[in-house]
C-alpha cells in the first residue's frame, strides 16, 4: 500500500492509551505545527482505544484498581507542556455526561450509573472510556489528516530512514515516513524454569498455569473442588480469584442482619486456592477516604540534588550512584518524613512532640536504624501510628507459627485491620505516604532519565524492590475484594500458604512449603498469578524480533561490576524517544513508547486529573517533534537523510524535552493487566 503523492504516511503499531494519547496531541498541535496532508495508519488486532489489554471482551468481573475519579487521558491546567491544553473529561465525568449514551448502547448504562467518583469501574467500561477518546482525538484532527485502522498484526518493518515499509499479517504493506512503536507490554517466550514446569505438567497430568494477563488464561483445566498451589498474592491473584469462583456462578451476598461480613455462596465448581508470595500477605488495599486538598508534594529529601550532590562527592562525575547506599536511604526519608508530617499536623494528639523535632531527627538520623526508632518511641506512643519500613514491607518476617492455624488467624487479623485503617481517615497520615510514593516515582523518573540509576539498578532496584513495594503499598485491590477475599476464606476456597512459598515437584505432584509454618501443601495444580518478567531480548512480537536480529533496535547494556547483569532489559530510546540502534545511532523517524522502553515517562498507568502526569507530557513533546519532522524535506521521498549525530548515554540523557515531562509526580499506578 502506497500513500498518494504529496501525502506523509505516520503508522502507529500499537493501539491502546498510548497511541490515543498521542493522537490526541497530535489534533491538538497540527493547526500551529503542520500544513499538509498527511495519513495515519493505526495497526492493531483489537480495537483501537482500548488494545488488547483494554479490550471491550473482558469479563465484567475484572475491575480497574484506580478509582474513576483518578483516571484521565485529557491534559489539564496541571499538565506542563508546549502544546494548547485541551480539556477533557476524567472516567468518573465521562460516565455521567457524554459517556452516558456509549454506556447505554454497550448495555453497562444502569450498573455505570450506580458507580460514585471513588468506585472502581470494570474494565470493559474503561475500554470504552479510552474507544471514545480515541474517536474524540480523530474527529478533531484537522482537514487534510486522515485516519485509517487495521485490525490487523504488524510482524515485519523493512527499509531505511525515509522508505520504511510495515508488513502486516493479513499480507497489506503500509509506507511510513514516520513509525511509532507503541505496543504497550510485550509477551515474551516462557523463562526456563517455566518450560521446566510445564513439561513436568505434561508428563504427569498435572495442571501448570504459567504467569500471564489474567483476561487471557485458560483455567479450564482447573478442576472443580481440587486444591490448587498459587504463587503470587498480588492483583493477578485478585483476578483470578474472582475468575474462579464469582466467574464459575458463585456469589456474595450481604450478611442477612445487614451488619456482618459478607457471605459467600459456592455454586460447587470452585478449586480450593492454596496462596503464599514472599509476603505471604496480600497486598494493601486502595484507601477509599479522599483528603481535601490533596496535591502534589515537592520531594524534600530524595531530590535531584541530593543524588547528584552525592555522586559528585563520590567522584561520579555525573555518572550513577549505588542505588542502595544513596538512593534508598533517602526514598526511605522522603516516605517517613511525608508519614509524620501529616501526623504532626492532622493528628497532634496522637503525638508528644512538635514537627521540628521529627523534623530535626529526620535530618540527623538514618530512618531504618535503631537510634530512630527509640527516639519515635518516646514521641509517639502508639505502634499504629509510627512508620516502621521494614515491618510494613515484610509484615511476617521473623513469625514462625506452629500451625496452619495460627497462621490464618494471623493473616486474617492482619486484612481486617487493613480494611478497617484504609477506610478510615483518622490514618490520613497513610494517605500522605502514597502521595509521597508518587513524587517518589517522579523524582526516578528523572535520575533513570539522567544516567543516575544504572540500568541494572533500574531492574533489581526500582522495577523489582521498590516496585513491589509501590504495589504492595498504593497500588492494592479495591477494598470490597479484600472483603471477598476473607468470605471465600470463610467458604472454604481459600486457604494460607504463607511468607516465602517454595514450591517443588516431588512424585508427580505440586509441593508448596513455607519455612514460617510447618507442614507442605501437596496439588496436581500450579498457577503463577503474576505477570510474566518483561524481558525485550525474549520478546515474542516477531516485529521486535526482526528489528533487534537486524541491529535496527538497541537493548540496553545490563552488564554491571561484577560481571553479568540481571536478566530482563529494555529497548533504547533517545532523548526524544527516537530509536536507537545497535551501533548507538539514532533512526530519526522511528519512535519507541512504552514500559518496554528505557526512560519512557507515564507507562505504568494512567494519569491522575490535577497531577501534572508525566506521561501526558511526553505525548506532547512527541507529538510536536513528529509534527516538525514531517515538515522537513526529507519525508515523502525528499532530499537525501543528514547523518545522525551518535547519541550520549541513551536512557541515561537529559534535554528540554527530557526534562519537560520529567518534573513530576508518576500518576497513580494502575494495573492494567492485573500483576
Amino acid at each position: 500500500m502506497t500513500a498518494p503523492a504529496g501525502r506523509a504516511s505516520v503508522v502507529f503499531v500499537g493501539g491502546g492509551p498510548r497511541t490515543v494519547g498521542l493522537l490526541e496531541r497530535i489534533a491538538a498541535n497540527a493547526p500551529a505545527l503542520f500544513r499538509g496532508r498527511l495519513d495515519l495508519h493505526v495497526v492493531d488486532p483489537f480495537p483501537a482505544g482500548g488494545g488488547r489489554i483494554w479490550r471491550g471482551d473482558q469479563s465484567e468481573l475484572l475491575w480497574m484498581n484506580s478509582m474513576a475519579r483518578d483516571v484521565t487521558v485529557f491534559t489539564d491546567d496541571s499538565v506542563t507542556c508546549a502544546g494548547p491544553i485541551v480539556p477533557g473529561p476524567a472516567l468518573h465525568e465521562w460516565i455521567i455526561g457524554p459517556g452516558r449514551a456509549v454506556l447505554d448502547a454497550a448495555g453497562l448504562g444502569e450498573p455505570a450509573q450506580r458507580l460514585q467518583p471513588d468506585d472502581f469501574p470494570s474494565r470493559r467500561l474503561q475500554s470504552h472510556y479510552l474507544r471514545w477518546a480515541f474517536e474524540r482525538a480523530v474527529a478533531a484532527l484537522p482537514d487534510g489528516i486522515t485516519l485509517v485502522e487495521h485490525r490487523s498484526r504488524a510482524v515485519a518493518v523493512e527499509g531505511g530512514e525515509h522508505d520504511q515499509q510495515v508488513r502486516l499479517a493479513d499480507g497489506q504493506q503500509l509506507r511510513a515516513d514516520i513509525l511509532v512503536l507503541a505496543q504497550g507490554f510485550l509477551d515474551r517466550d516462557p523463562t526456563p524454569e517455566e518450560r521446566r514446569l510445564s513439561a513436568a505438567a505434561e508428563r504427569h497430568d498435572l495442571t501448570y498455569v504459567p504467569p500471564g494477563y489474567t483476561a487471557d488464561l485458560d483455567l479450564s483445566a482447573v478442576r472443580p473442588g481440587e486444591p490448587v498451589l498459587v504463587r503470587g498474592f498480588g492483583l493477578a491473584f485478585i483476578d483470578l480469584m474472582v475468575l474462579l469462583t464469582q466467574g464459575r456462578g458463585g456469589r456474595f451476598d450481604d450478611a442477612p442482619d445487614g451488619t456482618g461480613p459478607l457471605v459467600y455462596r459456592p455454586s460447587g465448581r470452585e478449586p480450593v486456592l492454596h496462596v503464599g508470595s514472599r509476603r505471604g500477605v496480600p497486598y494493601h488495599a486502595k484507601i477509599s477516604y479522599a483528603v481535601p486538598g490533596s496535591i502534589p508534594v515537592p520531594p524534600t529529601y530524595l531530590t535531584v540534588e541530593a543524588v547528584t550532590g552525592a555522586a559528585a562527592a563520590a567522584g561520579s562525575d555525573g555518572g550513577p550512584v549505588d542505588f542502595r547506599s544513596v538512593v534508598w536511604p533517602l526514598i526511605a526519608k522522603e516516605l517517613t518524613a511525608a508519614h509524620y508530617r501529616r501526623l504532626v499536623h492532622a493528628h497532634p494528639e496522637r503525638v508528644l512532640g512538635p514537627w521540628n523535632e521529627f523534623r530535626d531527627l529526620l535530618d540527623s538520623a538514618s530512618v531504618t536504624g535503631d537510634a530512630f526508632a527509640r527516639a519515635v518511641e518516646q514521641l509517639v506512643p502508639k505502634r499504629e501510628d509510627r512508620f516502621d519500613l521494614p515491618i510494613i514491607d515484610r509484615p511476617l518476617s521473623g513469625h514462625h507459627f506452629g500451625s496452619s492455624a495460627d497462621l490464618t488467624g494471623t493473616v486474617i487479623e492482619y486484612v481486617q485491620n487493613d480494611l478497617r485503617r484504609r477506610a478510615d481517615p483518622a490514618y490520613s497520615a497513610d494517605a500522605a505516604v502514597f502521595d509521597a510514593l508518587l513524587t517518589v516515582y517522579g523524582v526516578l523518573n528523572i535520575l533513570i532519565t539522567r544516567g543516575l540509576i544504572a540500568p541494572a539498578d533500574r531492574i533489581r532496584y526500582v522495577e523489582g524492590d521498590f516496585h513491589s513495594f509501590f504495589s504492595f503499598l498504593a497500588s492494592g485491590p479495591p477494598p470490597r475484594r479484600l472483603a471477598e477475599l476473607l468470605a471465600l476464606h470463610r467458604a472454604g476456597v481459600v486457604r494460607f500458604a504463607g511468607p516465602e512459598l517454595q514450591v517443588d515437584l516431588e512424585g508427580g505432584h505440586f509441593v508448596g512449603r513455607s519455612p514460617a509454618v510447618p507442614g507442605a501443601i501437596r496439588t496436581r495444580a500450579l498457577i503463577d498469578a503474576r505477570l510474566p518478567r518483561p524481558d525485550v531480548r525474549a520478546a515474542a512480537d516477531p516485529l521486535i524480533r526482526g528489528l533487534l536480529a537486524d541491529g535496527e533496535l538497541a537493548v540496553e547494556d545490563l552488564t554491571g561490576a561484577g560481571g553479568r547483569g540481571p536478566d530482563g532489559g529494555q529497548l533504547l530510546a533517545d532523548e526524544l524517544a527516537r530509536a536507537v540502534r545497535a551501533d548507538r545511532t539514532v533512526h530519526p523517524r522511528r519512535f519507541l513508547l512504552g514500559p518496554s522502553v528505557s526512560g519512557s515517562a507515564g507507562s505504568a498507568g494512567f494519569s491522575r486529573p490535577g497531577f501534572n502526569g508525566p506521561g501526558l507530557r511526553q505525548n506532547d513533546a512527541v507529538a510536536r517533534h513528529l509534527l516538525t519532522e514531517l515538515t522537513r524535506p526529507t519525508v515523502a521521498g525528499g532530499s537525501a537523510s543528514r547523518p545522525q549525530p551518535r547519541p550520549r548515554a541513551y536512557g541515561a540523557t537529559t534535554s528540554s524535552l527530557s526534562v519537560a515531562f520529567s518534573h513530576a509526580p508518576h500518576p497513580a499506578k494502575e494495573s492494567s493487566h492485573a500483576r
